[in-house]
């Protein structure tokens, strides 16, 4: 595994899903950078900051310094000229991610039109530095003017998009099959690593990799289950994260495009999280959920990990996500089975009823009807 220095934002919760993202992409760090503010103008730090991690970087050596936010390529270029050494940004780290968990053709093209559209974003600073003989041979591909450099990535982009595109009519075609014979689908969504994997082997009793890292699932995955007697579809798709940037969710839109059209899409949330981190997490999955158009009056919130949580906790938790207001909530725990004969029960009205006639989750003085033992 490589070694990293990690610069961040001093906020345990931020720190923690920022090892999480290295240890994703094979970097253990060896020191820790806590910062306020990852936003001045010319290192994204200040330079009193960024001549103390030098002095670090020359001692310990490390392969490759982390930094958790988004950057310039100038500024990318000006902390990599003074601390020499590679640097890799929220974005770019990301994509190494991916591109390690790739395992089908179509997330392999995926990434590679995320990886281009990244590239497009910082083409035009890229020649700028180029020109000023500050970044000489920049991508191993010379010193392109910048029509030559855009044309270059544009045409690279538009024949990933078609071959995606050839990819998202076959799966509308597998969508209106399914629709003819009257097969529904249930979509898996949510934060990454809040345990849709373990709720879709534990719906469909396959055995995908379950794992704590971040984006084990890139690719959607789509089984046949039978829901008292009544067969339909169990998608597991890849999961959400804060700052995604709009490229990202475009390159990936042809698989998570399954959550616009399931009928019912299950929304996991972990509940152990704290107060914080969940609204954070809330957000991202009700932000790009808007980006994807997928119906609100469609979606389930399962509050899973609620093994970990008492009671009275988690309706403190779902009142603060403003969940309480809503039908359509339960909580779960896709490791215990806790609850899972009745979030199917949920499933099985929103499927056969329109939403204003699903009855009311219960309020606190019933909730305890939710931890009861599962029949099955």
């Amino acid at each position: 595994m490589l070694s990293a220095i990690l610069i961040t934002y001093d906020n345990e919760d931020t720190i923690r899903e920022a090892y999480g993202l290295c240890e994703a992409a094979g970097y253990k760090v060896d020191k820790l950078i806590r910062q306020r503010f990852l936003n001045k103008a010319t290192y994204g730090i200040g330079e009193g900051k960024m001549l103390e991690i030098k002095e670090i970087s020359d001692r310990i050596k490390p392969d490759v310094l982390i930094y958790d936010e988004i950057l310039k390529p100038s500024q990318n270029y000006n902390l990599a000229s003074k601390l020499k050494i590679n640097i890799l940004d929220r974005e770019s780290l990301i994509l190494e991610i991916f591109e390690r968990r790739a395992t089908s053709a179509e997330s392999h093209l995926q990434i590679k039109l995320a990886q281009f559209r990244y590239e497009m974003s910082r083409a035009k600073e890229k020649v700028r530095l180029a020109k000023q003989g500050e970044q000489p041979g920049f991508m191993g591909i010379g010193m392109y003017e910048v029509d030559s450099y855009y044309n270059d990535i544009q045409n690279r982009i538009k024949s990933v998009k078609s071959k995606l595109e050839k990819m998202g009519k076959q799966r509308a075609l597998h969508r209106e099959g399914r629709r003819r014979v009257g097969l529904k689908t249930i979509s898996l969504a949510g934060y990454t690593s809040a345990g849709k994997t373990t709720l879709f082997n534990l719906l469909t009793g396959e055995s995908k990799q379950e794992s704590p890292e971040l984006f084990t699932t890139l690719s959607t995955t789509t089984r046949k289950v039978t829901i008292d007697k009544d067969p339909v579809l169990v998608s597991d798709t890849v999961g959400f994260i804060s700052k995604l940037p709009a490229y990202m969710i475009e390159a990936f839109k042809s698989t998570l495009e399954e959550l616009k059209y399931a009928e019912v899409v299950i929304v996991v949330i972990d509940i152990s999280d704290n107060e914080m981190e969940l609204r954070k997490k809330f957000r991202s999955c009700i932000k790009t959920m808007a980006d994807l158009d997928v119906d609100q009056e469609r979606v389930i919130y399962a509050l899973n990990k609620s093994d970990l949580v008492e009671p009275d906790e988690i309706l403190k938790k779902a009142k603060f996500l403003g969940l309480t207001n809503s039908k359509k909530w339960i909580p779960v725990s896709a490791v215990t089975e806790q609850n899972i004969s009745k979030l199917l029960e949920l499933v099985k009205k929103m499927m056969s009823a329109p939403p204003q006639q699903i009855k009311e989750i219960p309020r606190k003085q019933d909730l305890s009807k939710f931890y009861e033992q599962d029949d099955d």
